[in-house]
């Protein structure tokens, strides 16, 4: 059957919307992160590659964000898939206990990112905190501690925050992947003898590998675009030990007006997501179902 021409002219809108608000976007940013714009002034310079050599090797700041990020991405990655996971194998039948507790563990995912912060910070409180206050009051006062005011734990504290509010959410993406499984392998493999732990290596783990990528790349991404939750919660501080890329980026950008560092700071942040998240991708490709 000849398809008629005509039918292109409805891409367009789409593409014209691609067009303007991310490849227009896109190609700016690379070209400003070659200039030395300090976003105001109509004029600007051309500085080549230095704002890329001076971010990678002299810029201690840059270098600790990058760190931070990284620590947090491992800390929220592993916890959250593991807890959700586990989540998912608990609550994957359809009963109606299982479907009011995956309700509940849902419910933070669909509370604003803002809120989120304002809750944990006043739990995080060191005098006023719940959390401090709970230790106190089954004389645990020595575990005690200003959660996200000391340098050591405050990116992992916040991390644990990340965890609280998107564990729910991934775990949906885990039920449905578990609840796809025909039975049937799972008959074969009793028969076969195979015990928990063997069914789960074998048949479960490799036929949820498609949802378990969903939920590590999104993961990944979702951690490197923490800004509203650590901008919230500390801003960064104390002494930059929570500050991460984007924090990084929005401090450079508005705060000290370096637009084009700022540029060239987002395109190694995006080249860094796409290699992270490429890998991960290959890695979690190679399972395959034994029986």
């Amino acid at each position: 059957m000849k398809t008629s021409k005509a039918i292109y002219l409805f891409l367009v809108p789409g593409m014209l919307l691609y067009l303007i608000f991310f490849i227009y976007p896109t190609l700016s940013g690379l070209y400003y992160s070659f200039t030395d714009w300090d976003g105001l002034s109509p004029e600007y310079g051309f500085v080549g590659v230095d704002n890329y050599i001076n971010m990678i090797t002299n810029d201690l700041v840059f270098t600790r964000s990058l760190g931070n990020n990284l620590k947090f991405m491992f800390t929220v990655v592993i916890c959250q898939t593991m807890l959700s996971l586990l989540l998912a194998v608990l609550l994957v039948k359809n009963s109606k206990g299982s479907v009011f507790l995956r309700a509940l563990y849902f419910f933070p995912a669909i509370i604003a990112s803002i809120s989120v912060a304002f809750i944990w910070s006043f739990m995080y409180d060191p005098t006023m905190g719940l959390i401090n206050r709970a230790l106190s009051a089954v004389g645990l006062d020595s575990l005690a501690m200003n959660w996200i005011g000391n340098m050591d734990i405050a990116i992992y504290s916040i991390a644990f925050v990340q965890v609280w509010a998107h564990t729910g959410q991934m775990m949906v993406v885990f039920i449905a992947g578990l609840q796809a499984i025909p039975e049937d392998l799972y008959e074969v493999a009793r028969i076969e003898g195979a015990g928990r732990w063997q069914t789960f290596r074998k048949i479960t783990w490799p036929l949820i590998a498609p949802s378990a990528t969903i939920v590590v790349a999104y993961t990944t991404i979702q951690s490197f675009k923490a800004f509203d939750l650590i901008f919230a919660m500390t801003g960064g501080g104390p002494a930059y030990s929570t500050e991460i890329l984007s924090t990084f980026l929005y401090h450079t950008a508005f705060q000290n007006y370096k637009f084009g560092y700022a540029s060239a700071g987002s395109v190694i942040f995006m080249f860094i997501i796409a290699l992270i998240t490429l890998l991960q991708f290959r890695i979690l490709r190679g399972s395959k179902v034994s029986y």
